[in-house]
């Protein structure tokens, strides 16, 4: 079996149809003699959320900070926005991505608006676009007036996530990179996060989402890219993915995609 899943032409391409955010062929990204990607293809049309799934250490993380510019690939050819992020012109576009690392905290001695208004000062050009960041950063992170006027070290995790994200968008990017969303969320917090990043999306934000919990990946995603010890093993939407590999959900077709890919370890 083929482990690309082709579109199927009886799909409406709406989404799926506009030019790519993100392009990337044949990526190879190494750390000494550990082979962190092999030879990964990856594309994200304009205007989807597009889910990065696999288990830790499949190299989601790697592949998230070549397309920031954080790493510099050892192979491979990659376009972010139409322009390759180890181009000089890539400060200029960087500005247009968002990013939430899974690791990432809000200052904790500030509070929520006074997070919120730092990093307006930092993308705005002036003080009235700043403040048009800022109503736009408390409408997405959806805290109270109370909440936003306390300090973020007295936040739940939630709220926290909520923050972080507001401030990943404030600034309207074509482009927002989500890096585990919701890990070490409860239940209650990953349903508002996933249903904010829902919310946003049905406006036209494009999302790249990397998750280990496909039963997220399997809420969110238009489409959905199987990554595995480095490899892609399947590209597809949700119900490609589910029918080829005949799964009941999308954590059976992960399994049954790598297994076919001859990638268990």
């Amino acid at each position: 079996m083929d482990s690309r899943v082709q579109p199927n032409p009886e799909v409406p391409l709406n989404k799926t149809a506009k030019a790519p955010a993100v392009m990337a062929r044949g990526l190879i990204k190494r750390f000494g003699r550990t082979v962190a990607l092999r030879g990964v293809d990856l594309e994200v049309a304009e205007g989807e959320v597009h889910v990065l799934a696999g288990h830790n250490g499949a190299g989601k993380t790697t592949l998230f900070r070549l397309i920031l510019g954080l790493l510099r690939r050892d192979g491979g050819d990659l376009k972010v926005l139409g322009v390759d992020p180890q181009d000089p012109a890539w400060p200029s576009v960087l500005r247009h991505v968002g990013y939430v690392p899974e690791d990432a905290q809000p200052y904790e001695r500030l509070t929520g608006y006074e997070y919120l208004r730092f990093f307006a000062k930092v993308y705005a050009s002036d003080a009235e676009e700043a403040d048009k960041m800022m109503s736009w950063a408390v409408q997405i992170a959806g805290l109270s007036d109370a909440d936003l006027r306390r300090k973020a070290g007295e936040y739940s995790n939630g709220m926290k996530k909520r923050l972080m994200i507001a401030r990943a968008l404030m600034h309207r990017p074509r482009l927002v990179l989500l890096d585990e969303p919701t890990n070490g969320l409860d239940v209650f917090a990953a349903h508002e996060v996933r249903e904010l990043i829902k919310g946003l999306s049905r406006i036209g934000t494009t999302f790249l989402i990397a998750t280990h919990n496909m039963a997220e990946a399997q809420y969110l995603a238009d489409r959905v890219t199987f990554l595995a010890y480095g490899k892609v093993v399947a590209t597809g939407t949700v119900k490609e993915l589910l029918e080829v590999y005949g799964a009941s959900d999308l954590e059976e077709a992960f399994v049954r995609a790598v297994r076919s890919s001859g990638g268990q370890p």
